[in-house]
This record gives structure tokens, C-alpha cells and sequence, in this order.
């Protein structure tokens, strides 16, 4: 017997070491070098390189062959790319370094990484993922996706067949979330909703009315009961609020935003400020713990508010959107969870009482001066969409990437918040794309009146209508 257990004992150490020296990751992340055919409306037809980056078909388009490609038309482009940055500039004519248009160099994998490198569209940031590659002239060459592109310069881009790309310069950028949908482009989401928050109307739904994990966009909640207890005079903006242990213990976690420290100062206006902004969880408990005295007593009082704005998928078990664990033996893993249409009734209502909450997410930066610290606003649209006033991102490995957006639209007589809901993207890649397609999409909705895309929800009522377009006008008269 012993004699078989010293034979398995050896079999399992052997395997044990030959796993040792096996790669830990058979499949490394690589960019697949291709061409593809690009045509403009003006029947230009040039070839440009791609790179395919970790998957086939995810594809990423020379910047520069494409500038070229667009040099004598209305949506002619001027570059400057160095290591880490790209410099755009519309309405400029593209000079020439003489690697464009030209199959690649080296048929090699060149195995670049995916990052967002600063961006810049006629000397304004935006906020694009993007691959830079030093060709072997020595000149850099960034990488982008045709959507993203799309969108940077206003053009409807087409695929009418495999390796072949299709620029209208003279139609504008132009989604369908419908067409999308068919795609399968929203497989790899949890819920999506688009709609007008001002009125209730609802443009485009997908998955909207199932639960899913909503991550830190859960500080919405906490931000609407704590602008409540305002309202109420229970507390103010400027009240100086002392640090709790358990806040101090949250700021020095894995997951910690904002270096509280126990004993310490710091304002209501700035914790809002810090949950908001760079979504500090820190500052969301010190916010619940300010308006309620503990924890537990506001996640009380977020399940009852969301009873009252008659959130049926919405459940809370803590301020800021984290997992939350159970005390038992073996404990449970929880997260707070909410439907995309719950959602949407929530930041309607949240738009409709409290539209001061944009003077605070429609800001890219902010100081707390209790802190001397500067942060900065985790939505990426801020940056690319002059019309988005915020709000709120979030991301847990279970929510996923979720961003809740607000942007406003108006005659020039009246204003209306338009809202598109993004729950359980990939990343926050996907987050960006998806939600900045679906911003376009809804402005297009909304300005041109074309046809909402089928809901299903004509039998929903949301808490809006004729006080909210009251509001809105008292809120647009008092802007002018």
C-alpha cells in the first residue's frame, strides 16, 4: 500500500512540475495586421491597414491612411502622432509622410496594447481607446475604431462587403440600435434603455426590465436621499462632517478613492463631490452615515425610497455599489441591483426635483479644498459630447461596466434631459462606445422626430409629464 501511495505521491509532483513550466497564458494578446479597401462618396477608393486586435473582425483602422483618403473632402483631417498622443484637427488638409495607403512593412504580429493614449480634437481631450504603432520608417501611425471615428467626424461609414469600408461624407452619422440589436451587438450587455426623461417617452429598450447588478451608479440612490435630507434643512452643503473609522477603514481598501482618514473634516458639498466625480465609496458612506447615523439605517431608507418611486426590481444593501457580504459561515456575496427601466425612473425623478445634481456631474474636475485634493469625472463622454451633463459611472466584476448618461436637448425655448442607461458592458471600452453611440442615436431621436424604435412599455407610467414640463420651462427660464 505504502508502495502505491509513493508512486501517486511521485505521478502528482511530476505533473504538478511539468504544469509549472507550461505558459500561464497559452493565448497572449496579439493585433493581426490586414488591409481593407476604402471608398469615399467622391469614388476615391484607397487601401488602408487595419489591425485586428485580440479577436478577428475587432478591427482598428490606420488613422493616417484614412486622412489621406479624406484629404480633398469636407471631412478632410490634419494629424499629429507622436508615442502617446494624437492631435486632430478638422477642416485641415492631411500632409503626407509617405507610409500611407502602402501594405505593411512587416507581416509580423506587432503585439501592441490597447490604451488610451491622449487624444485630442481640435485642441479638445476626448476620451477614445486608441493604438499607436512606430512603423519601421520610424513614423507613428495611431489605430481606430470606425465607430469611434464615425463619431469624431460626423460621417455615416458603411460595410458593404468583407476587407471594404464605406465613408459618406455628406451624410451625418446616422445608428440604429434596432440594426444593432439584430447584429448581436448587445449580447455582451445586461440592459439597455434610451429615452427622454423630461416627457417619459421612451426611444429604445433592451433587457430593460431584468435586474441586474448596478455597481457604483447605486450612488445615485445615496446622492437623492442626501440632496432630500438638504432640502429638508436636516443638514447643509457646507457642514463640516467628521470622518468615521469605518470610512477610513473603506479609503484604505483595495476599492478606496479618496485617502479619508478617521477624525478628519471634510464638507457634505465636497462628499458629493468625491462620490460623484471619481466615484469615491468612501464618500458615499460618509454620506449615509451623515444623513442616517449608520449605514444600515440609510440602506433602510434607499429600499423605501425606492419602493415610493416604484422601483420593483431595485434592491440595496449598501451606499456605494460594492459587493456585500453576509456574516454567515459560508457568506454570501450580494450586490445592489435595479432593472434599467428602474433606473430610469429613478434618474427622472432625480432630474425632475434635484437638476442641480448636473452642476455637479456635467463638472470634468473638481478640488476638495478640506483635502487639497483635485479629482476627476469617470465619464468618459464628458469629454467627447458637448451636450452630456453627466452622471454616473459604475463597475464591479459581477455589474460589470455600467454608465448612466444625461444630456440635454432643446428648441432654444424649452430643455429637455434625454437619458441613456447602460448596464453590464465588457469593459469600459464597451462602456464608452455603446453609451456614445446611444447618445447620437437619442439627440438624432430627438431633434429630427424620426421613428422610436418598438419598447413594449406603452403601459408604463413614469412620475413626469405635464409638472415636468413645468419644471423644465421655470429650469430654461431661469438659465436665460
Amino acid at each position: 500500500m505504502k508502495t502505491i501511495l509513493r508512486k501517486i505521491s511521485r505521478l502528482i509532483l511530476a505533473v504538478f512540475l511539468i504544469c509549472s513550466f507550461l505558459p500561464v497564458r497559452v493565448s497572449a494578446g496579439y493585433d493581426i495586421p490586414g488591409t481593407c479597401q476604402v471608398q469615399t462618396d467622391t469614388g476615391a477608393i484607397c487601401t488602408v491597414k487595419t489591425l485586428d486586435h485580440d479577436y478577428d473582425h475587432n478591427t482598428y483602422f490606420s488613422l493616417r491612411d484614412i486622412a489621406m483618403v479624406l484629404r480633398d473632402t469636407d471631412k478632410c483631417f490634419s494629424l499629429d502622432i507622436t508615442k502617446n498622443a494624437v492631435s486632430l484637427n478638422m477642416g485641415n488638409n492631411y500632409t503626407s509622410v509617405g507610409v500611407e495607403n502602402v501594405p505593411w512593412e512587416n507581416a509580423e504580429n506587432p503585439d501592441i496594447s490597447l490604451r488610451r493614449n491622449e487624444f485630442k480634437v481640435n485642441g479638445q481631450n476626448v476620451f477614445y481607446y486608441t493604438l499607436i504603432l512606430r512603423l519601421p520608417s520610424g513614423h507613428y501611425d495611431c489605430f481606430i475604431m470606425a465607430a469611434d471615428l464615425a463619431m469624431i467626424l460626423d460621417v455615416d461609414i458603411t460595410v458593404p462587403g468583407e476587407d471594404a469600408l464605406e465613408i459618406h461624407t455628406q451624410e451625418p452619422f446616422c445608428v440604429s440600435p434596432a440594426a444593432l440589436e439584430q447584429a448581436g451587438y448587445f449580447y455582451g450587455v445586461n440592459g439597455v434603455l434610451v429615452g427622454d426623461a423630461t416627457t417619459g417617452e421612451i426611444y429604445y429598450t433592451y433587457q430593460s426590465d431584468e435586474p441586474f447588478p448596478i455597481a457604483s451608479t447605486s450612488k445615485l440612490m445615496t446622492c437623492l436621499l442626501t440632496m432630500e435630507a438638504i432640502s429638508a434643512g436636516q443638514i447643509t452643503p457646507e457642514m463640516q462632517i467628521i470622518v468615521s473609522e469605518a470610512a477610513q477603514a473603506l479609503a484604505v481598501s483595495n476599492d478606496g478613492v479618496i485617502p479619508l482618514e478617521a477624525g478628519g473634516q471634510i464638507t457634505v458639498r465636497e462628499l458629493l463631490l468625491g462620490a460623484l466625480l471619481p466615484s469615491s465609496n468612501e464618500c458615499a458612506l460618509s454620506l449615509a452615515e451623515t444623513v442616517a447615523g449608520s449605514e444600515e439605517t440609510f440602506v433602510r431608507m434607499m429600499n423605501d425610497k425606492a419602493q415610493e418611486l416604484g422601483l420593483s426590481q431595485a434592491v440595496f444593501f449598501n451606499s456605494h455599489g460594492l459587493p456585500s457580504y453576509t456574516e454567515d459561515p459560508v457568506p454570501a456575496k450580494r450586490q445592489n441591483r435595479m432593472s434599467a427601466e428602474d433606473m430610469f425612473r429613478l434618474v427622472t425623478y432625480l432630474l425632475r426635483v434635484y437638476p442641480q445634481i448636473t452642476d455637479i456631474t456635467s463638472r470634468q474636475e473638481a478640488t476638495l479644498e478640506s483635502l487639497d485634493l483635485e479629482v476627476r469625472n469617470s465619464n468618459p463622454l464628458l469629454r467627447n459630447m458637448p451636450e452630456v451633463t453627466g452622471l454616473k459611472t459604475g463597475t464591479t466584476n459581477r455589474a460589470g461596466a455600467c454608465l448612466v448618461t444625461s444630456l440635454t436637448a432643446g428648441d432654444g425655448l424649452a430643455e429637455h434631459d434625454l437619458v441613456v442607461i447602460v448596464l453590464g458592458t465588457e469593459d469600459s471600452i464597451e462602456r464608452g462606445r455603446v453609451s456614445g453611440l446611444l447618445a447620437r442615436y437619442a439627440l438624432r431621436a430627438y431633434y429630427t422626430g424620426m421613428e422610436k424604435e418598438e419598447t413594449g412599455m406603452d403601459d408604463i407610467r413614469f412620475p413626469v409629464h405635464a409638472e415636468a414640463a413645468v419644471d423644465q420651462i421655470l429650469r430654461t427660464a431661469g438659465k436665460h
